[in-house]
This record gives C-alpha cells, structure tokens and sequence, in this order.
C-alpha cells in the first residue's frame, strides 16, 4: 500500500506541477489579448491600417489560452460544476462524485476528443496547413493542435484529480495539504 500511495503522489505532484506551470504561463496570453486587440483598435481607427496576421494571432492567443489552461482550471476547481448538492456532502461522498465523474464522464470525452481530432491535426501538420487570408497567419496547424494539448492536458489533470479522490476515498492523504 505505501508503494502505491508512493506512486499515485508522485503522479499527481508532477501533473500538478506541470500544469500549474502551464496555467501561469498561459496566463500571460491575457494579456497579450488585451494589449493586441487595443494595438488593431488603434492601428484600425486611429491609422486606418490593420493586418489579417495581427488579428489572427488574438484567435491564436484566444484558443491556447482556453484549450491548454482548462487543465489548470481543473486544477483549481475553477471548472463549472452544478453545485446544487455538492457542497453539501461530506467529502468522502464529494470524493466519490468527483472519482466517478472523472472516469466516467471526463476521461472518455478526453480520449474521444484526442481520438476524433487526431487525423484532423495530422492531415493540417501534413500539408503544414496555414490562413486562408491573405496576410494570415501561416500556423494553423499549431492552431489545431491545440485540439490535442486540451486532451493530453485535461486527461492527465483528470487522471491526477480521480486519484486524489480515490486517496480520499481510502482515507489517506498526499502530504501537509492534506489532499
């Protein structure tokens, strides 16, 4: 049992650790969105100049920033859950939702989404697929792998999240968090 819960720790401590590394990296592209729509809102109105490759890149940002930090939202519980009952219960029965929730529900939509998106991401990487515009961005294969990062990242955050609630569930703990 020591091995296990050795084991399981050491798991969620590197998933943990990467995706809050992720999150506040991802972070950042806030606020990047905020100063490159004020850029084109200038440049537009003010210079009446804009480029396709400039409003493209907020898409980019945009995207990256949903797709690749909803792990980290996960992470920090900040994910939407119908919390009618939930906080209610005890957390041996909150554990027991989120076990099941997790490896009923999230890790098949994970594995679907990664399955059903894997040829589409291939297929753009394999004729190095870029914008359509004129002036656009010329990685819209970086865009689409997004697809794939959201389920490698959420699926191991996932995998991470339905362990702590099964140590939950067992009684026991990852360390002086108590989680």
């Amino acid at each position: 049992m020591r091995v296990f819960l050795t084991i399981i720790a050491g798991f969620i401590r590197l998933v943990d650790g990467l995706n809050e590394g992720l999150g506040r990296v991802l972070a950042w592209l806030s606020l990047g969105m905020v100063v490159v729509t004020f850029l084109i809102v200038v440049l537009r109105y003010g210079f009446n100049q804009g480029w396709i490759a400039v409003q493209e890149s907020v898409i980019y940002m945009h995207a990256w920033l949903f797709m690749l930090g909803s792990a980290y939202a996960l992470k920090h519980g900040a994910h939407v859950r119908v919390d009618i009952f939930y906080r209610r219960f005890r957390p041996k029965v909150r554990a027991w939702i989120d076990f099941l929730g997790t490896w009923l529900l999230l890790l098949p939509m994970c594995g679907f989404v990664f399955w059903s998106g894997l040829d589409y991401v291939t297929a753009s990487w394999a004729i190095q697929e870029a914008s359509r515009e004129a002036g656009g961005l010329h990685a819209v294969f970086l865009l689409k792998s997004a697809i794939l990062g959201l389920a490698v990242t959420l699926g191991l955050q996932g995998v991470a999240e339905g362990s702590k609630a099964l140590l939950v569930i067992l009684g026991q703990t990852l360390g002086k968090d108590g989680r």
